[in-house]
């Protein structure tokens, strides 16, 4: 019978704990709920370590540490190891990144969050992707998004970055801030820069660009809603004429209306 998956009551850290406690269970919610964009889940020891770094029992080296050694020293290998390794570091590297209230709102900055948060999980962390690619998608059937092609990558990259740079949100309406947003981080994801980690990537980079402009993004969505959030950035870049399917940005728009202004839009469902 399969274990329990170890429990942590992250709302009542946020709601109730001590200012260190409230940002370190944010941090660990968000990481390790991000990992389901791509069907993860994180191990019951990683929880238990993420539970004992957010009382203050152990500190992030001390996580290091005792992570690396956990996979370094496991003699016996079972199935869906390589998937919570990959859960359990990817989510270990976010919350040190979510941490540290900086961004480096360049193209190196964004390559070199994908190697940061992918070090020691993917051998192609931090690289720009060399060859073309289609994703079999739930939300479409089975159809795919038409993602950038490899050649292009860093100049489309270089040009969305400095374009939302320029940008000014000066006496801009909420409606008009909401759909700008929306836009910039629909056209970032749908470039697809790296092999895997796509997703994750474009999430914690927008959670760091949000904050550096003023934004208060330190709550639950991107931790509860990580799916939705991955489905909507589909919806927004998917179109078929012969299905009579439009590109439908109104989805990933209600996500950024509820993290950004509070409000409360179902989601649940943005299915094709």
């Amino acid at each position: 019978m399969a274990k329990e998956q170890h429990y942590i009551d992250f709302d009542e850290y946020i709601r109730q704990g001590e200012p260190a406690q409230r940002e370190a269970a944010y941090a660990w919610s968000t990481a390790i709920g991000l990992q389901a964009v791509d069907g993860l889940t994180t191990s019951e020891y990683l929880n238990d370590l993420a539970r004992r770094n957010i009382e203050g029992e152990l500190t992030m080296d001390q996580v290091d540490t005792l992570l690396d050694s956990y996979y370094e020293s496991k003699a016996a290998r079972e199935a869906h190891d390589d998937d919570k390794n990959e859960a359990d570091k990817a989510s270990r590297n976010i919350k040190k990144i979510l941490s540290v209230k900086t961004v480096d709102f360049t193209t190196n900055g964004f390559i070199s969050l994908h190697r940061r948060i992918f070090e020691g999980v993917f051998k192609h962390a931090g690289q720009l992707r060399d060859y073309d690619i289609t994703k079999k998608e739930w939300v479409l059937e089975g159809d795919t998004v038409n993602y950038l092609n490899w050649e292009d990558l860093r100049r489309a990259l270089d040009y969305d970055i400095k374009q939302e740079r320029e940008f000014s949100y000066k006496g801009l309406a909420q409606d008009d801030l909401i759909a700008h947003i929306a836009s910039f981080v629909s056209g970032l994801w749908q470039i697809h820069a790296f092999g895997e980690g796509n997703t994750r990537t474009t999430a914690v980079f927008t959670i760091q660009y949000l904050r550096s402009i003023g934004f208060d993004v330190e709550n639950d969505l991107f931790a509860k809603y990580s799916w939705y959030f991955r489905n909507a950035l589909v919806r927004a870049n998917y179109k078929n004429a012969v299905k009579g399917i439009d590109y439908s940005p109104i989805y990933l728009e209600r996500f950024f209306r509820n993290l950004l202004l509070g409000e409360q839009w179902d989601l649940r469902e943005c299915a094709a």
